[in-house]
């Protein structure tokens, strides 16, 4: 079955967001190792998301004939500061993720629209809104 684009990236994206909820939700049910281990795998996954989040202005730039410098100095943000959420405890990392997730989704709708991206926004407003609540109910499970 051929999908378009859109249904594409909307399935996929959907698929992308169990491991945040199956980890957020396993953070809760179970205790000890196996607790923490959810815990580290939420952080690291959310880490791995937001670089990939930042890479999408990389994307933008690299299409552009004159590109803004912003796109890229922007686009390394997520990373690094993921990167830092995965150097701390995880309750802590997790916040930060939580946080990054939606500042990521608030530069990206003020950015999409300068490059006709817009309609990937409500897209990205129901995944950012899983990811994040996912991260946050972790960290609250710490």
């Amino acid at each position: 079955m051929k999908l378009a684009s859109s249904a594409a990236a909307a399935r996929l994206g959907y698929c992308a967001v169990i491991p945040f909820v199956a980890a957020a939700a396993l953070a809760w049910l179970v205790d000890g190792n196996t607790h923490a281990l959810a815990l580290r795998v939420l952080v690291a996954y959310a880490a791995v998301v937001a670089a990939f989040i930042g890479a999408i202005h990389w994307g933008l730039g690299f299409a552009q004939a004159e590109p803004r410098a912003s796109l890229f100095l922007w686009g390394v943000v997520p990373s690094i500061v993921a990167w830092g959420s995965l150097l701390v405890e995880p309750g802590a990392g997790l916040t930060v993720d939580a946080v990054l997730l939606v500042a990521c989704y608030l530069v990206d709708r003020a950015v999409y629209p300068q490059y006709r991206a817009e309609r990937w926004l409500p897209l990205r407003r129901r995944l950012t809104t899983l990811a994040a609540a996912s991260c946050a109910l972790g960290a609250w499970a710490n």
